[in-house]
């Protein structure tokens, strides 16, 4: 495990949501390293309200529905508290990325320019990088309305929405009947209105790499891959390895989009011999704890790079190290059909690090090292254990008001917008 530096001055950090997993885990990294940490977010019950490392929780408005007022909100908050860094841990960064040159002058921030930013944070913006720089992504078709998508289809494949994020706008398409199952759920919530992709489906292992790059070169990588799956795709058991044709393609693509910050990309093997397929990009770092677990602190890169230092590239994260999230195993064991036996079977080897979980390490909830990381997992158990049937809500009530949808994404990328949100004085 990676000794947290202790800092001869202690950082006041804002984080810019604290419901995800990616900020959880974050805050985790910044408490032990001895910084101070704040958080707003617009749930009152967000996963960071169960952390002893967060020194302060501000309730503010969501960035979905209200981009406006999150806006004015984290101003008047810089204005009204001193911090070091902001750190954009999700969707955030698009925001920030857009008025980021009134934010400068006010709190250290590592992001790139606004229009890169919209290339990585877009789907087909995303693959059209990808065709122009020569990298394997499975063959891909964008269409814009209904009638295209039905001529790209070729079963099996992956029918995912140009804009969406922890699993929304993303469905496999075996049959007809998956098909107009995904045709209603597009048209119902306009998605032609901007863009599709159709992926052939390709089977293999699913693995995430993630990156911290200042000014277009890479300064420290890690990747995992996924050993068992929680709920909505994510990973609840993961592991380190060592990939260096996937450090190369993700280096070439920080390099051509002047990358400033975190950046990750999705990846599938057919084999463990064959080339990496890039199948998706977030700008922002996914769950660090893995990485900081494997060697590699990137939060504290990002730190620095934030700060406007220039830091030296590190070396990657370790392989073979092996880590995982209870609260993604339990859920992901519920909403494959878990009886309340079985469920309580693996609350037993989380609690042994027993089989799958033996030499592995909590990376989301340590409770260990943070008591009250504690609360949230008991509370998922006992809801589990009571009724697995409802993993699927559960695992949906993630997606909130601190993430972005089409219609704050115009509102964000308008001129009115940037125009009208003037700089709080």
């Amino acid at each position: 495990m990676t000794v947290a530096a202790q800092v001869t001055k202690p950082l006041r950090v804002l984080v810019s949501e604290g419901n995800s997993t990616s900020a959880r885990e974050a805050i985790t990294i910044l408490g032990l390293s001895g910084h101070l940490v704040e958080v707003c977010d617009p749930s009152p019950w967000c996963l960071a309200r169960f952390s002893r490392f967060v020194r302060k929780f501000h309730h503010c408005p969501g960035l979905r529905d209200d981009p406006a007022g999150f806006l004015r909100f984290v101003e008047r908050l810089l204005i009204a508290r001193h911090f070091d860094v902001l750190l954009p841990t999700h969707e955030q960064g698009f925001l920030f990325a857009r008025v980021q040159e009134r934010l400068a002058d006010r709190v250290g921030l590592a992001l790139p320019g606004f229009a890169n930013y919209r290339i990585a944070h877009g789907k087909a913006g995303f693959s059209r990088l990808l065709d122009q720089l020569s990298l394997p992504q499975p063959a891909t078709r964008i269409v814009t309305s209904e009638a295209e998508l039905v001529a790209a289809i070729g079963f099996p494949c992956v029918v995912k929405t140009s804009i969406g994020t922890a699993s929304r706008g993303v469905w496999f398409v075996r049959n007809e009947r998956d098909l107009e199952g995904a045709l209603r759920a597009l048209n119902a919530s306009g998605a032609f209105e901007g863009e599709v992709l159709v992926q052939d489906l390709v089977s293999g292992a699913t693995e995430k790499a993630q990156a911290v790059f200042c000014r277009g070169r890479l300064l420290g990588f890690h990747v995992y891959r996924q050993i068992a799956a929680g709920a909505g795709g994510g990973e609840a058991i993961k592991q380190g390895v060592e990939r260096p044709r996937t450090r190369a393609m993700l280096a070439a693509i920080g390099e051509e989009l002047a990358w400033h910050g975190a950046l990750s990309v999705d990846t599938i093997l057919p084999d463990d011999d064959a080339m990496p397929l890039l199948i998706d990009c977030n700008p922002r770092l996914v769950e660090p704890m893995s990485a900081y677990l494997a060697g590699v602190d990137l939060v504290g890169l990002l730190l620095k790079v934030s700060l406007g230092e220039t830091p030296q590239a590190v070396a990657n994260g370790r392989a073979g190290v092996r880590t995982h999230l209870a609260m993604q195993a339990l859920l992901g064991r519920a909403s494959r059909g878990g009886t309340r036996r079985e469920m309580l079977g693996e609350c037993g080897r989380l609690f042994a690090g027993s089989g799958a979980y033996t030499d592995s390490t909590e990376e989301l909830t340590p409770v260990r090292l943070d008591w009250l990381s504690a609360v949230p997992l008991s509370m998922l158990a006992m809801v589990l254990l009571a009724a697995p049937k409802r993993a699927a809500s559960l695992a949906r009530s993630g997606w909130g008001a601190h993430l972005l949808d089409r219609t704050s994404i115009r509102q964000i990328e308008s001129d009115d917008f940037y125009k009208g949100s003037s700089s709080v004085p």
